[in-house]
């Protein structure tokens, strides 16, 4: 596999967050790989970001969102569901990740739909919280180095680059006026 180099998320969270699209993501669990191709994200940064995590400071929570580039930022979200996302920040920044919202399945299909308990795979892995519950994604894989050859990782995926939609990030409250929210179809 061609795993994208730490370098790759050491740059503006925006620019990461459109040029995620169309990349691999690759799940390993029991021996057995899952993967898709990422097809809607949105950028969250620091300190000019009222919707982000990082926007107050640093806690337990996020701490993963200060520290290296190109690791897991696992959330937990509405007491039910987990949310991944990838460290990714100019190094001028102190803080920045890209929620992975959505991807379109390619392996291990099977495994998702029954992690999943559905089996229409339009609605599979369309949104950040079914994402993280077909590929089994969980606070376990906080700080994951998505960098390199793990459990969880990012590699180069289509060779075409598709159209990119621009819109505001879906259910915020603040920092509306930003078009981060990114998508192909």
């Amino acid at each position: 596999m061609s795993f994208l180099p730490r370098s790759f998320y050491a740059r503006n969270t925006v620019t990461v967050a459109k040029e995620l699209l169309g990349k691999r993501l690759v799940r390993k669990v029991n021996g057995k790989t899952m993967s898709g191709i990422i097809t809607e994200t949105e950028a969250y940064r620091h300190k000019d970001d009222p919707a982000s995590h990082a926007f107050r400071s640093k806690t337990e929570r996020n701490k993963v969102m200060f520290e290296q580039v190109g690791r897991a930022y696992i959330y937990f979200t509405y007491g039910m569901y987990f949310c991944f996302n990838v460290v990714a920040r100019n190094p001028k920044s102190k803080a920045g990740a890209v929620l992975i919202r959505s991807i379109q399945p390619e392996l291990g299909v099977d495994i998702m739909k029954k992690n999943r308990r559905k089996y229409d795979l339009k609605n599979l892995t369309n949104g950040p919280a079914k994402l993280s519950q077909a590929l089994d994604i969980t606070k376990k894989q906080y700080g994951v180095d998505l960098t390199r050859d793990s459990n969880l990782c990012i590699t180069k995926g289509l060779e075409k680059t598709r159209k990119i939609i621009a819109s505001p990030r879906v259910g915020i409250k603040s920092g509306l006026d930003n078009l981060w929210n990114f998508k192909i179809t």
